[in-house]
C-alpha cells in the first residue's frame, strides 16, 4: 500500500527527542529510526565523522585484500611455465620441463638470503641469466648487477679494476677511481669463468672475500664491501684444486651453495618449445614475419645432441633467417652440422631461377643467399668475398623478406 508523497520522499534518520529502546547489536538499532523528511536539493545527508572512520577504514581493508588477493593469483600464474611473454618479464628464462622448475624453485630460495653461489653447467646453458635472475628476486635487485669475465682481466690489471686506484699510484693514473666492487655496493658481482684467474688474482680477490673490505691501489683506506658473490664456471673446480691450478680456500668461499643447470640434452622434451619461442623472439626482434620448422626440421632439432646447449640453438635459428626466404624453415634452411649435408651452387636450380625472368634485384638476393649458403653462413666471411660491408649484406639480406 502506497503511502503520501511525503513518506515516498522521507529518508531514515533516528530519533531526536526520544529514548530509543536498549538494543543488544548495531543490527537491532536499524528498527530504532523512522521516517523524516527529505533534504531539499541544495543540502547534503550528514554523516557522523566517526561513522565516515570507520566506512573508510572497512573500504581499504576490503580493496587491500582483494588487491592482495589477485596479485597472489597473477604471481602464481606467473610462476608457470605457460605464458611465454610471462616468463619472459619475470625471469628472461624460458622453459617448460621438470627440470628447470626445480631450478626455479631453487633460485627463489637462494634469491632471500646472500649465500655465495658458484653456478656451474656446460658452455651456452645460460649461466649468467640464472645469475640476473637470483639477483633480481632478491632484496638487492635495485642495486647494480655488475658482471665480470674474469679471463678478459689480466693480471697485471685485475687489482685497478676490481678494487679501483688512487690518483698519481701509477703512470696514467690521473684521477681516483672506483673498482668495479665500489661500483656494486649493495647489489651483486657476477665473476663469469672464474676458473680462468691467475694465483695471483685468487689471493687478492680471497682476501677481500674474507675481511670484507678493500684497499684500492694506492690508497690507504680500508672501504667497506658490501656486495653479494655469484660465480661461474664450467670447468670442474674441485680437480683444479687437486691440480694445485685453484684455491681450496677460495672455492670454499665461492661455493656455498653449488647450483648446477642442466644441459639442453637434460630439456629434451622442452626443446620443441625453445625452439618455437626462440624463433618467435628472433623474429620480433629482426622486423620479420612469423615463421615456422617444417616437422623433418624439428624431427632433426630434436634428434640433435646440442653440445653448445641454448646457445647452439640461437645460433641455428639465427643461421635459417639468414638463409630461409619463405615463412617455413624446412631441413635445407639448416646449417651442415646438423643435418650432415654439404651445400654446392646448383648450376640446373638457377638456371630454372633465371627462366622465370627474374629481375636483378632478385638475382642479385638469390646469388648472395647462395654464396652465405656456400660460407655456412658466415657473414663476415660472404661480405669480403662479395666485396661489401657486413652493414651492407645485412640490409640486403633484410630488403628481400
Amino acid at each position: 500500500m502506497e503511502g503520501s508523497p511525503a513518506d515516498r520522499n522521507s529518508r531514515i534518520l533516528p530519533l531526536k527527542n526520544s529514548n530509543p529502546p536498549r538494543c543488544n547489536s548495531h543490527e537491532k538499532r536499524i528498527l530504532c529510526f523512522k521516517p523524516e523528511p527529505a533534504l531539499g536539493k541544495s543540502e547534503k545527508p550528514k554523516v557522523s565523522p566517526r561513522l565516515a572512520s570507520h566506512l573508510e577504514k572497512a573500504l581499504s581493508v576490503t580493496l587491500r585484500e582483494s588487491w592482495q588477493g589477485l596479485w597472489s593469483g597473477y604471481r602464481c600464474q606467473k610462476g608457470k611455465a605457460v605464458a611465454v611473454q610471462n616468463q619472459e618479464e619475470e625471469c628472461g628464462l624460458l622453459w617448460q620441463g621438470r627440470a628447470m622448475q626445480c631450478l626455479i624453485e631453487v633460485i627463489d630460495k637462494l634469491a632471500r638470503t646472500d649465500t655465495s653461489v658458484m653456478i656451474t653447467g656446460e658452455t651456452g646453458t645460460g649461466k649468467e641469466l640464472v645469475g640476473r635472475e637470483i639477483h633480481k628476486r632478491s632484496p638487492r635487485r635495485d642495486a647494480p648487477f655488475i658482471d665480470i669475465n674474469c679471463s678478459a682481466i689480466p693480471e697485471s690489471l685485475f687489482e685497478g679494476e676490481m678494487f679501483g686506484h688512487q690518483r698519481g699510484s701509477f703512470t696514467g693514473a690521473h684521477e681516483t677511481r672506483a673498482g668495479l666492487f665500489e661500483q656494486a655496493a649493495g647489489g651483486t658481482i657476477f665473476l663469469d669463468e672464474v676458473d680462468s684467474l691467475s694465483p695471483g688474482s685468487q689471493a687478492k680477490l680471497l682476501r677481500v672475500l674474507q675481511e670484507r673490505h678493500l684497499r684500492r691501489v694506492g690508497g690507504r683506506e680500508n672501504i667497506p664491501v658490501d656486495v653479494r658473490i655469484i660465480s661461474a664456471t664450467n670447468e670442474d673446480l674441485q680437480q683444479a684444486v687437486l691440480r694445485k691450478e685453484f684455491r681450496a680456500d677460495l672455492l670454499f668461499r665461492l661455493r656455498v651453495f653449488p647450483l648446477r643447470i642442466p644441459s639442453l640434452r637434460q630439456r629434451r622434451e622442452e626443446l620443441t618449445f625453445l625452439a618455437e619461442q626462440l624463433l618467435i623472439r628472433e623474429t620480433r626482434k629482426r622486423g620479420l614475419l612469423p615463421r615456422r620448422f617444417t616437422p623433418e626440421a624439428m624431427r632433426i632439432l630434436i634428434e640433435y645432441d646440442w653440445p653448445g646447449n641454448v646457445r647452439e640453438l640461437e645460433n641455428v635459428i639465427e643461421f635459417s633467417l639468414a638463409l630461409g626466404m619463405s615463412d617455413v624453415i624446412g631441413v635445407e634452411e639448416l646449417p651442415p652440422d646438423l643435418t650432415g649435408r654439404t651445400f654446392s651452387p646448383d648450376a640446373k636450380a638457377f638456371n630454372e631461377f633465371l627462366s622465370h625472368r627474374a629481375s636483378l634485384a632478385e638475382v642479385e638476393d638469390y646469388y648472395i643467399r647462395a654464396m652465405l649458403k656456400e660460407l655456412k653462413g658466415q657473414q663476415n666471411e660472404t661480405a669480403r668475398v662479395l666485396g661489401i660491408d657486413r652493414r651492407t649484406l645485412y640490409r640486403k639480406l633484410h630488403l628481400s623478406e
